[in-house]
């Protein structure tokens, strides 16, 4: 017997033209992971039928999603993709904003030691998290859901583009403003972004027809070290600030 094992899995994506569309002939590009558990959800629908016997009369398959935690150390350059489908917008030289423009993804899970591959179509982040802790690598995830799956014995293209190879960032290089000053007692920061994604479900279709995107909702966490009663007094006068973090590591910033 022969199963797959973690270190020959392998993540690609490609972009679709349109919600759920396979491209027919992709130009795959890898995807730096640190863990996954993309996978196909089905839920399930029980008849309501009174038997004599106390039996379930019938219990039948329902709905289809894709759904996943896709985490990752955090790299220059290598999320840039996924960091824009988050945002629902694109790039503008090394800005990015939130915006409205929903950009859906293929994504290809390889077992390539036991030549099996498992194909997401219409993937699209619906939270996006990163963690910032003192000595550690910077890390973070994309929570994805999805239209469907499929399987295949041969990956949507054989020679994928190759992910860039620069080292992880760390805690240590880079800095944080809050307001505009410098926070030199910062302890650790956890970032959130959350699309509120629902699928709409259609008539004759088992799949979702399409995702829609609730409001933009960015939250955090800032952990610091009690120097003086500052970042308190704006928290109890609910007093608007700025907070700004510059992440460097090979490559750039």
């Amino acid at each position: 017997m022969v199963f797959s094992v973690q270190s020959r899995h392998r993540l690609t994506y490609a972009g679709e033209s349109g919600f759920g569309e396979v491209p027919a002939s992709p130009s795959m590009k890898e995807l730096r992971h640190s863990g996954c558990d993309l996978s196909l959800r089905r839920k399930t629908i029980e008849s309501d039928e009174i038997r004599d016997d106390r039996h379930m009369g019938h219990f039948l398959p329902g709905e289809k999603s894709v759904s996943s935690d896709i985490s990752f150390e955090l790299s220059y350059g290598g999320f840039d993709d996924l960091l824009g489908a988050a945002f629902y917008n694109s790039w503008s030289g090394n800005i990015l904003r939130t915006g409205t423009n929903e950009q859906s993804l293929t994504v290809e899970r390889g077992f390539t030691d036991i030549n099996q591959y498992q194909v997401f179509s219409g993937c699209v982040p619906d939270e996006m998290r990163i963690t910032i802790q003192p000595g550690s690598l910077i890390s973070g995830t994309f929570a994805l859901k999805g239209k469907t799956m499929t399987l295949s014995e041969t990956p949507l293209d054989g020679s994928p583009e190759v992910a860039n190879d620069n080292a992880p960032m760390d805690s240590f290089q880079g800095f944080l403003r809050e307001g505009g000053a410098l926070l030199a007692v910062a302890a650790g920061l956890d970032i959130r972004l959350e699309n509120g994604t629902e699928a709409a479900f259609t008539l004759g279709e088992d799949t979702a027809s399409q995702f829609s995107a609730g409001r933009s909702r960015l939250s955090g966490e800032l952990t610091a070290y009690f120097e003086n009663s500052a970042l308190i007094n704006k928290f109890l006068g609910g007093t608007s600030s700025s907070l700004e973090v510059e992440l460097s590591g090979e490559g750039g910033r």
